[in-house]
């Protein structure tokens, strides 16, 4: 069943929507053994784009494998997460996969996960410790692997900043950089939705990764781009929405991917059969309220909740303060005086999204 709005998940299919500059340029990366950096802020479609990419690459001798790191901790952790990806890519059978292993990975013993569903997909377990196999084995696998197989590999790795947060984290970087630096047959696409620690491993030229590859942050997709798909979403499912109401949701979220289609299925949840700007007093009203009904679901739901209205009002030192939409303050915990009343809520120090 096609979902109207997806969020939380990458997105696929017709609920993709824009980076045409970014998919082309990327896929000419892939096709022409570019290493690629891409950065963006969490929830803006990092994933996504990847996996649009990778779907569109067709040339049967470029195999392009898709990792995520994200709950490794440590040094080992990742090597096994890299094999165990890089190995379960060679084959598309259990055996095929089996036998390769055996041919490239001899000193473990491998096991093998399967799903009671039929035809489902199988996971590989190949338990590499320090004893068995040191990290400049496992980090040139997939330079094997490619050269006698004849292929050219891409390996994308999703939120590699987790490698900034090792143990002994330089020491790490620089062995990764030392083996895969020499790969003649493999590039390397890196993403993560860290920006700081990104831009300290890729941007900082004391660091050992520092220029390797093509350095691209995801911008937000400008409204004129979100204003047609929020619309022919809400047609496609019986429902229509007005290019002035589609917009505001954008504006509501600063247009960040994930947010705009998870309020706009908030707003659609709320609609009976129309959001638009041209109707009746009465009707019109209904309208903004349910456009504002649906931002409350939405900041509901987020732990930075963003504020459906333009203005917002905060207690500082001074008193009360009107503060611009998307304005950020600073604040420090402190208890004040309000109408002989004292406010006891502590907070930490960070900033408020108005």
């Amino acid at each position: 069943m096609e979902k109207t709005f997806v969020y939380g998940m990458s997105v696929g299919g017709s609920n993709f929507t824009d980076r045409i500059e970014e998919t082309k340029r990327i896929k000419l990366d892939f096709e022409n053994g570019v290493n690629v950096i891409l950065t963006s802020p969490r929830r803006m479609g990092k994933t996504s784009l990847i996996k649009k990419v990778i779907s569109e690459v067709d040339n049967p001798m470029i195999k392009i494998v898709y990792m995520d790191i994200y709950d490794c901790r440590s040094e080992y952790d990742f090597y096994n997460r890299f094999a165990e990806t890089i190995m379960r890519s060679t084959g598309n059978h259990a055996e095929q996969v089996i036998e390769n292993i055996k041919r490239f990975l001899v000193r473990v013993s491998p096991k093998l996960s399967f799903s009671p569903e039929p035809n489902s997909e199988f996971s590989v377990s190949l338990g590499i410790t320090p004893k068995n196999y040191s990290p400049e084995e496992i980090l040139n696998l997939p330079e094997r692997i490619a050269q006698e197989q004849g292929v050219r590999m891409v390996v994308c790795i999703d939120e590699f900043q987790q490698i900034g947060e090792f143990t002994d984290s330089l020491t790490i970087q620089k062995r990764l950089r030392g083996a895969w630096q020499h790969h003649q047959n493999v590039s390397y696409c890196f993403f993560g939705s860290k920006k700081h620690l990104m831009e300290n491993i890729f941007q900082s030229r004391r660091m050992p990764f520092y220029q390797f590859g093509e350095m691209t942050h995801l911008k937000c997709i400008p409204t004129e781009y979100w204003v047609p798909f929020i619309c022919s979403r809400f047609e496609k499912f019986g429902k229509k929405i007005s290019e002035a109401y589609a917009g505001r949701i954008c504006q509501v979220v600063k247009n960040y991917s994930s947010y705009v289609q998870q309020l706009a299925w908030n707003v659609m949840a709320e609609t009976e059969k129309e959001v638009n700007d041209e109707s009746p007093a009465g009707t019109k009203q209904r309208s903004l309220y349910t456009t504002d009904r649906g931002a409350h679901h939405l900041s509901a739901q987020l732990h930075s909740p963003f504020v459906p209205r333009h203005t917002c009002w905060i207690y500082h030192s001074g008193g009360l303060r009107n503060i611009p939409f998307g304005q950020q303050v600073k604040y420090r915990p402190h208890k004040e005086k309000l109408d002989g009343q004292r406010d006891h809520h502590h907070r930490k120090r960070g900033h408020i999204p108005c």
